[in-house]
């Protein structure tokens, strides 16, 4: 009854009925991949390490953990600043990838995201930068979180963007910190290749998450493009627009998103800061030391080769 006061009642309401459900089975993981196969060892071993520009603006502070990501992959993270970017300090023609990391740029006081995709759209270096990188085709992008919502407002200088939604307040009109469950959907994303058909727990942590689409049935349309990379589930694996189980109330429980080449992907939830399996609040006993979102990772370094 104190959270129906505080937040919004309809999210108080389905949490509540949620705890009611004496059978639910509870958190749980289901793959459809050996999480023990490290398809990056082979270039690994060739001893190269191509290099990926981890972005830093004011207010971001998942940085390190995107970088020690992909470091384990077998890349080569490279702490790259906004201000060298719009000063003409790097040059993204020198990267592979480029990494917008979660936190909460300038204080999400513009709206989450949005102060930093203006800060590259509203400077011509910058732009063109950026412009140039997404044109590559031998190049990939990650945003995750406040990099998610970011890279959302860059569609339009990434090719395959249509239909692309924003990103809002949480439904709940509370910041979510949570482990919830999360279904790999079939999709072009270089990222989740062999990954397919899994659901894995994985955490979010944000306040401003919840997809919104232009029109009430883009969303379906949206997903019928095969361009819904991750979704969430309740602990029964079904599809989800409830709270808890959907932490911020996108439509259908969208939650991740790619372009139409695969190369680059938006999360909502934070794999960085689960990809070894010691930093998930639960997990399957039988994991050693990888979880299963480490695959992703290695799988943009078998992407480069």
């Amino acid at each position: 009854h104190m959270q129906r006061l505080r937040d919004n009642p309809d999210s108080a309401q389905q949490e509540w009925e949620s705890k009611q459900d004496a059978g639910d089975p509870g958190l749980h993981a289901r793959l459809t991949f050996d999480i023990n196969d490290n398809p990056a060892a082979p270039y690994i071993g060739k001893g190269t390490r191509p290099r990926v520009a981890v972005l830093r603006e004011q207010g971001v502070n998942g940085q390190m953990e995107m970088a020690a990501a992909f470091d384990r992959a077998g890349f080569a993270a490279v702490d790259v600043h906004m201000t060298d970017v719009l000063e003409g300090r790097v040059r993204l023609a020198g990267f592979k990838g480029v990494l917008a990391g979660g936190g909460f740029s300038y204080g999400d006081v513009l709206g989450a995201g949005q102060g930093w995709a203006k800060s590259i759209l509203l400077n011509s270096r910058a732009r063109e930068e950026f412009s140039q990188f997404f044109a590559r085709t031998d190049s990939f992008a990650l945003g995750l979180c406040n990099g998610c919502q970011m890279l959302s407002a860059l569609a339009d200088l990434i090719p395959g963007t249509a239909g692309w939604p924003r990103f809002v307040r949480n439904s709940s009109e509370q910041y979510e910190g949570r482990l919830v469950l999360s279904e790999v959907l079939a999709s072009p994303s270089l990222f989740f290749d062999g990954m397919q058909g899994s659901v894995i727990p994985i955490v979010v942590s944000h306040g401003e998450g919840r997809a919104r689409f232009d029109r009430p049935d883009d969303a379906q349309k949206f997903l019928a493009s095969g361009r819904v990379a991750l979704r969430f589930v309740d602990n029964r694996e079904r599809v989800t627009e409830r709270y808890p189980a959907n932490p911020n109330g996108s439509p259908l429980g969208i939650t991740g998103i790619t372009n139409t080449d695969g190369r680059v992907m938006l999360l909502m939830p934070h794999p960085e800061r689960v990809f070894r399996s010691v930093q998930m609040s639960w997990h399957p006993a039988e994991w050693g030391e990888d979880s299963p979102w480490m695959r992703m990772f290695r799988n943009a370094r078998r992407w480069v080769g």
